[in-house]
Formats: C-alpha cells, sequence, structure tokens
C-alpha cells in the first residue's frame, strides 16, 4: 500500500500539520524542515500516491458562507485542491438543518466530501454520507476522519490571561444552536472557570454573527459580568457595539475575548484580544486526508491543530477592585 500523510509526518519526525503545510504552504517551513518533509516523501512514495489520486471534484459544505472563517477555510482548501488541478464545489447551509442535509445528498454525487463544522445529528451525518470518501473540520464525529482546531487550550489561555487581570466574573456568549465547536469552547471556559476559581455566567444561543453579538448585549450587560468570551470574533464585535449603545464601554467597563483571530479583530479600536485558530491549516490539511481516502488509504480517525490566545487592546484589570 502507498504511503500517507501519517507516515511521510513520521517518517520526517514532525507533526502531520507540518508534513501538510510542506505541500500546501511551504513557505511557512524552514528550509531544512521542508527538505526533511520532501526527501520522506520522495523515499515512501507520497508524491506519486497523491498524483494517482487524478483531477477530481470535491465538495464542501459550510455553514454560512458570509462568515470570514468559512471564507478563510475556503481559501485554503481551494489552495490546496489546486496542487492537483482538483475542482471544488460550494454548498452554503446558511445555517439551515434542510440546506444541510439536502448539500450533503447533493455533494455526495462528486468524487468526495469535505464538511466543515456540519450541525446535523451525528448519526445522521455518516447515514448521509454513505460511502463517499468524506473528511470533516472542525468537529470530532466517530468513525469519520476529522480534523479539529483545539478548542481547549487557546479558551483556557483566555481564562487564565482575564483571571491574573483581576476578573472574577466572566460571561460565555454560546453561539448557534447545534455547534459543536461551540459547546467545546463553552466546557473549557467553564473548566478553566471552575480552576481559577471564577463565576461564569453562560449566555443564551445567537447566530455566530455581529447582529447576534448585538443580540446578546443586553444580557451581558444584566448578568454583571467584567469581562465576556465570545464564541467567536464577530460574536465579540456585536457585543462591543450592542454594549456601547448601552454606556458600556470595553475595555474600562466590560473586557472582551473573541475566538478565530479574523483579520478584522485586529483592526477595529480596540483591537480584539482573541483565541487564534489554526483555519488556513486546517483547510489544507483537510485536503490532503480527503486525496488520501480517495486512493484507498487509511488516515487517523482524528488531529488536532493547536490553538493559542493573543492579546490586544480589548482586555484591561476591572474597573472595580475585588
Amino acid at each position: 500500500m502507498a504511503a500517507n500523510l501519517t507516515e511521510v509526518a513520521r517518517h520526517a519526525g514532525v507533526s502531520i500539520a507540518t508534513a501538510s503545510r510542506a505541500f500546501g504552504e511551504p513557505d511557512r517551513l524552514a528550509p531544512a524542515t521542508l527538505d526533511r518533509v520532501r526527501r520522506a516523501a520522495a523515499e515512501l512514495g507520497y508524491a506519486t500516491t497523491q498524483a494517482a489520486v487524478g483531477t477530481r471534484t470535491i465538495a464542501v459544505v459550510v455553514p454560512d458562507a458570509a462568515n470570514p472563517v468559512y471564507a478563510t477555510l475556503l481559501k485554503a482548501i481551494q489552495g490546496q485542491a489546486w496542487h492537483g488541478r482538483h475542482r471544488i464545489v460550494l454548498f452554503d447551509a446558511d445555517e439551515d438543518l434542510r440546506r444541510e442535509r439536502e448539500a450533503i445528498e447533493l455533494g455526495c454525487r462528486t468524487d468526495g466530501l469535505l464538511l466543515c463544522s456540519p450541525r446535523l445529528p451525528e448519526r445522521e451525518v455518516l447515514d448521509l454520507v454513505g460511502e463517499t470518501p468524506h473528511v470533516i473540520v472542525n468537529r470530532v464525529i466517530d468513525g469519520a476522519v476529522c480534523v479539529v482546531m483545539d478548542a481547549e487550550r487557546g479558551p483556557t489561555q483566555a481564562v487564565e490571561h482575564l483571571s491574573a487581570l483581576g476578573h472574577d466574573h466572566i460571561a460565555y456568549a454560546s453561539g448557534p444552536h447545534g455547534s459543536w465547536a461551540d459547546e467545546q469552547r463553552a466546557d473549557a471556559v467553564a473548566r478553566a472557570c471552575e480552576r481559577f476559581g471564577i463565576r461564569l455566567t453562560r449566555l443564551s444561543n445567537h447566530a455566530a454573527s455581529i447582529q447576534g453579538g448585538r443580540a446578546g448585549a443586553a444580557a451581558a450587560v444584566a448578568s454583571g459580568a467584567t469581562a465576556v468570551i465570545a464564541y467567536n470574533d464577530l460574536v465579540a464585535l456585536g457585543l462591543e457595539a450592542g454594549m456601547a449603545e448601552l454606556g458600556r464601554a470595553c475595555p474600562d467597563d466590560v473586557s472582551l475575548v473573541g475566538i478565530d483571530d479574523i483579520e478584522l479583530a485586529g483592526a477595529v479600536t480596540p483591537s480584539l484580544t482573541t483565541v487564534r485558530m489554526p483555519i488556513t491549516r486546517a483547510g489544507a490539511l483537510a485536503v490532503d486526508l480527503l486525496l488520501q481516502a480517495m486512493g484507498g488509504t487509511v488516515s487517523p480517525e482524528e488531529t488536532v491543530l493547536p490553538s493559542q490566545l493573543i492579546v490586544r487592546g480589548s482586555t484591561a484589570p476591572p474597573r472595580a477592585p475585588r
């Protein structure tokens, strides 16, 4: 059996994410590391495996194509697929379970599926994809090949950062219903708050958008929390705008932390403290793993890519002392 990316990574002595970057984002690697991965691939015949797949059509299903996270993910998927001149077909579910179901059914008519943050129940997703080669991005589904952006380390760092600033009451602004990532992030924040002795208020679910954040602003203010960790950057930015309309300034009155580190996060004033997610790496790796599945090779069921807190201007010590 021909080598897969996991075997190339092991042979080169690097992580699977680093091995993937050697083919999708080579400029991000040190020359010595890039050379080591490429030599390992050549020795194992990995490049031949990729070429043997041939030109394929890949269906990509996303919950909301307007969300900058999925735009970045799609760009990475397209870029990685372009190396093999594979075609990409996009399906936007628009946060609608019926549309997501239909999109998966249509996507099964292509050569392979990339399902990004699917909202449908686990069993239904597996029933719909059937024997079609597929990879799940940003959700863990037992029995499927999954590429996950770590929802534990970065959010935990965010709580630790807020605790060090002196915050003892944090709110978590939830994302959309059915979001696996939202549950993982909320649970990580809850565990970290318990560890640091911080009171936690979980706010209601809202859309993963600026308007969703605005809708949750009144509840965030009413909670009395001096800091809010949001499901994503868009929700955090919406919270900031909504709370400003209610007379609360960031970070003087309320500190804000987002998740994802979209480009806008560093361009607003104050710039947004956020958890950087490896979105581009996830997209490139997902394509590699899907091509392996199309070629008949077996990949690990779950690959977790690391997240990291990026501290900017939206967090500060609370105005009142403990």
